[in-house]
């Protein structure tokens, strides 16, 4: 009979799941990659889709299509639910609501985290994070669907609040989130709408901390406050966010408690994940604490105490305070893979996890960008060079990055977002009439 070989199970297709799978190409063993969606996700351009720059296909890969090459890689649709760390076993529930059971020698943990409300689970009805497909495809609906709603509103003041857009939370993705709507409705929409003037935009970016872009240098935050306010952006620094409705959103001062409320259709939220709800389950499986955030504490080679064959990688994992990027999660996933293909060689030592900071970049408006790398610092239109080489060169697959080439050129030459159909979230709420 044929000897049966490891079987590696790796939960999630972000890019610490994705990067695991592949470093065991050539590895004597066989690979089963579960995710509740069918394509992996660049998630740092999510904003772009859902400001009308790419469409979803651009920033998202069929993970069979990925991994269609590697003989000993499977896909398998679904949500893992349970862990039997005994047994061995992980329990995944198909789209359906049927079950089935995959067993692992080694199981690799990459499910990543999900949008933080801090205790307000109740704004997430009116604010949006951005961390998925749907998430983008919703603030998309929101944001087109503000400017089409003001332009049909009879009354100035119902008008300017359609108008307004909050986004809470001063890191990249609020930054650059801002940025996107205030060139949308400056540039694309120009002379598109008969009623209201889209240049009247208002777009607040509510943020806690006495600066935007914290984890950047201070020179470079600077830097994209001053593209920010030359393009519009109104930045409240200081303030929690601590009400959200259906038409305003309310600020506290963090230093005078002054509450105010803006009359504001649309917020979004980028301030702070959590820990999907699946890392519970595992940390109960595993008997391990997670921390404050939800993420499960791992050992120096990202193994979790206790169970030498099962590692959890990228944002779910807690070690020496990493950051929640994609590039750790990429390092991370290679490092496991690397990890579990010496294991499976005959090898004992296992190496200990070393994170390679590669920097960090963000995307103010067009030609405005910045970037740090050890000692470099970029901004401005040599910035947004940097940065654009940065993101086609971590973009999955040749059709992906020249399909965002080819929109990104498109967009500089003609200042039009062809990529703005909403949609309703499933065929029966789009069929249905809106005044039901």
């Amino acid at each position: 009979m044929a000897k049966v070989r490891p079987h590696v199970v790796v939960i999630g297709a972000g890019f610490g799941g994705l990067h695991c799978a592949r470093r065991l190409k050539r590895s004597t063993v066989d690979v089963t990659v579960v995710d509740r969606g069918t394509s992996h996700l660049f998630q740092p351009l999510l904003y772009q889709c859902a400001t009308g720059l790419l469409s979803e296909g651009a920033i998202s890969s069929p993970v069979r299509h990925l991994l269609r090459r590697q003989r000993n890689a499977d896909v398998a649709l679904g949500e893992a639910t349970a862990v039997d760390a005994t047994a061995q076993t992980v329990t995944v529930t198909r789209i359906d609501g049927s079950e089935f059971t995959l067993r692992y020698d080694h199981l690799v943990v990459a499910a990543g985290m999900r949008t933080a409300y801090h205790g307000n689970d109740e704004f997430a009805a009116h604010a949006p994070g951005m961390k998925t497909l749907d998430d983008a495809l919703a603030i998309r609906r929101r944001v087109i669907g503000a400017f089409e709603m003001a332009e049909s509103a009879s009354d100035a003041d119902l008008q300017r609040s359609w108008l307004t857009f909050a986004v809470a939370g001063g890191g990249p993705t609020g930054v650059e989130l801002a940025g996107q709507i205030r060139e949308l409705a400056t540039l694309a929409l120009d002379r598109e709408f008969r009623t209201i003037d889209p240049e009247r935009a208002r777009v607040l970016l509510l943020h806690g901390g006495d600066r935007v872009l914290p984890s950047f240098d201070a020179r470079l935050s600077a830097d994209a406050q001053r593209t920010l306010d030359g393009l519009g952006v109104e930045t409240h620094l200081g303030v929690h966010v601590t009400g959200v409705g259906a038409d305003y959103v309310e600020t506290t001062s963090k230093a005078t408690h002054e509450v105010v409320r803006y009359p504001a259709r649309t917020t979004l939220w980028t301030t702070g994940v959590e820990a999907v709800p699946f890392a519970k389950t595992l940390a109960d499986a595993l008997g391990v604490t997670q921390d404050r955030s939800g993420r499960i504490p791992v050992r120096p080679d990202l193994s979790v105490d206790g169970h030498d064959n099962v590692w959890v990688v990228g944002d779910m994992s807690s070690l020496d305070d990493l950051p929640g990027v994609a590039e750790v999660a990429m390092q991370g996933g290679r490092h496991v893979g690397a990890v579990i293909a010496g294991l499976v060689d005959g090898q004992h030592d296992r190496a200990p996890f070393h994170y390679r900071d590669l920097g960090n970049a963000a995307y103010i408006a067009r030609r405005q960008a910045v970037v740090q790398a050890g000692r470099l610092r970029l901004s401005g239109s040599l910035g947004w060079l940097a940065w654009g080489v940065i993101h086609i060169a971590f973009l999955a697959g040749i059709r992906n990055r020249m399909g965002t080439v080819i929109s990104w050129s498109a967009t500089l030459l003609t200042d039009s977002r062809r990529e703005r159909a909403i949609t309703y979230g499933d065929p029966e709420t789009a069929r249905q009439p809106y005044s039901r």
